[in-house]
């Protein structure tokens, strides 16, 4: 295992920017690796680790990063609320530096993209960079519209005084307050992971969502 850091010349974010990466196993072998797109925007890579798997049974290197704006890479809570700065083109340049420092163009990458990751890996796809061999979406939308109707469904399920608090704090721009955390949680037990207690990784990304919610709130 190896990790690191890549300088990233982020357009418009006024100061240098780096991205922290960790390479399961090394990019010598001629076996093709993996990218690991996190959720989010700004969930962490932790929660992905569990894909590691897929190295100790069939030697398949995994890499995994922090994007812009969460973990070990830069954040930029200035830039809150800023829509020209929080784009596609952003992440998607950093997952092009990212290729390119390591120097994947030549024998080729998979992506996996899970939700959000999956919406960063079909953009970035769509754009048919050279090397990529591979897309998985995992848990990804491919309509945002069906997206906001399956979210009002999900609500609907959720006990009335649960659904009123999210739905007010939503109206009022509140996601950081004591009540709209334990109305998320509710949310987050009901529909995005049932274990309980829920696994470590999995709480490490909602921590990064409440500790810096800048990109995921942004965009």
């Amino acid at each position: 295992m190896s990790e690191g850091e890549i300088a990233f010349d982020a357009p418009g974010a006024g100061k240098p920017c780096k991205t922290w990466y960790k390479v399961i196993s090394s990019l010598e072998s001629d076996v093709v690796p993996l990218i690991a797109l996190h959720g989010g925007p700004g969930g962490g890579h932790e929660y992905l680790e569990p894909l590691i798997d897929l190295h100790d049974k069939h030697s398949v290197p995994v890499i995994f990063y922090d994007q812009i704006g969460c973990g070990r890479s830069t954040h930029l809570q200035e830039k809150m609320g800023d829509d020209t700065f929080w784009t596609f083109d952003l992440f998607v340049q950093e997952l092009d530096n990212l290729i390119d420092h390591l120097q994947l163009r030549g024998k080729g990458f998979y992506l996996l993209g899970q939700s959000w990751g999956g919406m960063l890996g079909s953009t970035y796809a769509a754009r048919k960079p050279k090397g990529l061999k591979r897309l998985v979406l995992v848990s990804s939308p491919a309509s945002i519209p069906l997206y906001m109707e399956g979210c009002k469904y999900t609500l609907s399920q959720l006990p009335p005084d649960v659904r009123e608090t999210l739905e007010e704090c939503d109206r009022q721009g509140d996601h950081t307050s004591e009540k709209f955390q334990e109305a998320a949680l509710v949310f987050n037990k009901k529909h995005v992971c049932r274990i309980d207690p829920m696994p470590e990784p999995v709480q490490e990304a909602f921590r990064h969502l409440k500790e810096d919610p800048t990109s995921y709130l942004t965009m």
